[in-house]
């Protein structure tokens, strides 16, 4: 994936629609935006698109018929739907996201007590279905950031 602007930043691009991808498509044909993307399926919140399987499949579709081999895909999703839906986009070839800004959880009724809980959850699902983990490194590598040691922070 390529850098953009002068500090290396890049672009995530949300999507809480089916729309939002064919819009993306059209500022890429329109050359405003190049490929490779980094999309981020946002699943459950209110006002977008719900947190269904069939609506995490059909959006990994059509970014596949839209994008080929030129796009990151990722999903989230709000609340209970957290775990179910991140693990399918992994299923389907994807990447996932956990935080406490999308769930609270750490199972059903139990608050989580930090980021790094649902992150090892979610691990230990993946790993029991044998789908390989990127490590930090790895994962720098595929989304093109520049890494700790390349921040003035």
């Amino acid at each position: 994936m390529r850098e953009l602007g002068s500090q290396g930043t890049r672009f995530e691009f949300e999507c809480y629609d089916m729309a939002h991808v064919y819009n993306l498509a059209h500022f890429a044909d329109r050359k405003i935006i190049e490929p490779p993307f980094f999309i981020q399926g946002v699943f459950g919140i209110l006002g977008g698109i719900g947190a269904e399987p069939e609506n995490l499949m059909a959006m990994k579709a059509a970014a596949d018929r839209l994008f080929g081999q030129d796009y990151l895909f990722s999903a989230l999703a709000a609340g209970r739907h957290q775990m179910p839906m991140i693990t399918l986009s992994a299923l389907l070839g994807g990447s996932v996201r956990v935080g406490l800004e999308d769930s609270l959880y750490a199972g059903r009724g139990r608050l989580a007590h930090s980021n790094a809980e649902q992150v090892a959850k979610i691990r230990r699902i993946l790993e029991e279905l044998s789908i390989e983990i990127a490590t930090p490194a790895e994962a720098r590598e595929m989304m093109a950031t520049k890494g700790k040691d390349a921040v003035g922070f």
